[in-house]
């Protein structure tokens, strides 16, 4: 083992105490934590376990983080919302219960699809060519990005 000289700049005065960096949720922006066999359990630590989210998920490119080295045909050559490979940190409950369980009633799938009739991204038998499901895909951050910032609007307005 090696013995590296000690460094006046790396020594601590007496009873300071260094912190580790604290994290937040980018949605609820509570503190998380990276605490070991914690994520996910039923309690507060659990719930607040820091995770990453890619923005764009890598499947969308071909790629996959839980088959590495496998490569398969993604959507999109590049990335149209330039996010590729960027991700952000989030607490278990908004990464794991809220981005991926969206709630989307009837009424909503309904609606949903009478926008992809009328922009022709619907498909009656699939093909080979993924253009439809990337314009899906497209049109459905379309119609959250449009409705966040209608509503954000709105709130915003209010509080004035």
């Amino acid at each position: 083992m090696i013995a590296w000289p000690k460094s006046p700049f790396l020594e601590q005065p007496e009873g300071c105490k260094i912190r580790p960096m604290v994290e937040h949720c980018a949605i609820c922006r509570c503190e998380v934590h990276r605490t070991r066999d914690t994520y996910a359990r039923p309690t507060i630590e659990g719930r607040s376990g820091a995770s990453k989210h890619h923005f764009v998920p890598e499947r969308f490119f071909g790629r996959s983080s839980n088959r590495r080295g496998t490569k398969t045909e993604g959507m999109f050559a590049s990335c149209p919302w330039a996010h590729e490979g960027t991700v952000g940190v989030f607490c278990y409950e908004c990464h794991e219960e809220l981005l991926h369980n969206p709630i989307l009633l009837p009424e909503d799938i309904a609606r949903f699809a009478e926008l992809v009739r009328i922009r022709d991204l619907s498909e009656s038998v699939k093909t080979e060519d993924r253009s439809k499901i990337a314009g899906r895909i497209a049109l459905f951050h379309e119609v959250i990005t449009r409705g966040l910032k209608v509503l954000h609007d709105e709130e915003a307005e209010r509080a004035k």
